[in-house]
């Protein structure tokens, strides 16, 4: 019996790696588990044409929203280990379950994280009818009026809702959140100034402050970013230092996946984001390539997850 199993553990050692070589065989699902035009769609219709051009089979592109991304999460989550289902979300991945009781997957537990893609960054933009030109100024508005003022997000636990609480809690001002389904409604009534302020991709915000549609007063990052030169941090307008909230974008395959598959993939990644045509693509949707491999992706995780606990459980933040 003993030799029957050795034999039968020989033959699982031989063939798992001649597998993994010959991945993938047949077409690729990505998940994106947000709507069409969001970031996350963007960067998956990037690299899906590289990844098919590399390997050779087509990338399948499924849009499965809904629930801050927690719909798509849990499918791929609950895919085959076998190399053929792949996610492609951001941030969200680890603000759910910190925010939203009672879900079935954990990031840590059935994910295995193939690749940190891009970053992106957020801006704090105002209505027009809010008398405020740089960060400080509005600071003083929020102090003067506690509770007068509003800001408005695509969703609970969304990036634009965590910055927005992150922003209160380092400036300790207040601000009603109000949530939307989707950025749409959310920008329209900012812009409108039934809700007096949002962060906002800043790409996004560009053609509405141009046409004098929005004031835009700094950038929630340590540093200016390339999209929008102009545009100062928070701190430079006069806010706190600690406003750092880029948004990251990463891949992975549901957890048990081989290794030899993730790292395969990881590097073909690695390749793709150096190509000119691919960071100069990216760059126009206001992305910045950052490339982190599986165990770099682990270890950011592990740290933005101990940085937004603590701003969930000083908000008292609950998803519905």
């Amino acid at each position: 019996m003993l030799k029957g199993l050795l034999a039968a553990l020989t033959v699982v050692a031989a063939v798992m790696p001649a597998s993994a070589q010959e991945w993938p065989a047949r077409p690729i699902r990505l998940i994106v588990p947000f709507t069409p035009g969001t970031g996350q769609d963007i960067i998956a219709r990037t690299l899906g044409p590289k990844i098919t051009e590399r390997f050779g089979q087509p990338v399948v592109i499924e849009n499965r929203p809904g629930a801050s991304g927690n719909i798509g999460t849990e499918a791929v989550a609950k895919s085959p280990p076998d190399g053929y289902t792949l996610l492609l979300t951001a941030s969200p991945l680890v603000f759910n379950p910190l925010i939203y009781q009672g879900l079935s997957w954990d990031p840590f537990r059935d994910l295995a994280p193939v690749a940190n893609l891009t970053d992106g960054y957020l801006a704090l933009v105002v209505s027009n009818n809010v008398k405020a030109g740089n960060v400080k100024e509005f600071i003083g508005l929020l102090r003067a009026q506690p509770g007068r003022l509003s800001y408005a997000s695509p969703g609970i636990g969304t990036p634009q809702h965590l910055t927005g609480e992150l922003f209160k809690v380092e400036t300790k001002t207040f601000m009603l959140h109000v949530p939307y389904r989707g950025s749409a409604g959310a920008v329209t009534d900012v812009v409108g100034g039934s809700v007096e302020a949002m962060f906002m991709p800043v790409h996004t915000i560009l053609p509405l402050v141009k046409q004098g549609r929005l004031k835009v007063l700094g950038v929630a990052f340590d540093k200016r970013v390339a999209v929008a030169p102009e545009v100062p941090t928070i701190e430079e307008a006069g806010g706190p230092k600690n406003v750092n909230a880029s948004v990251w974008y990463a891949m992975y395959f549901p957890a048990r996946t081989p290794p030899e598959i993730v790292n395969r993939l990881s590097g073909a990644l690695r390749d793709i984001l150096r190509a000119p045509d691919v960071a100069d693509t990216l760059n126009k949707q206001g992305l910045t390539v950052n490339y982190m491999n599986p165990q770099e992706l682990t270890a950011m995780m592990k740290s933005e997850t101990t940085r937004w606990a603590r701003i969930v459980k000083e908000k008292s933040l609950k998803g519905e």
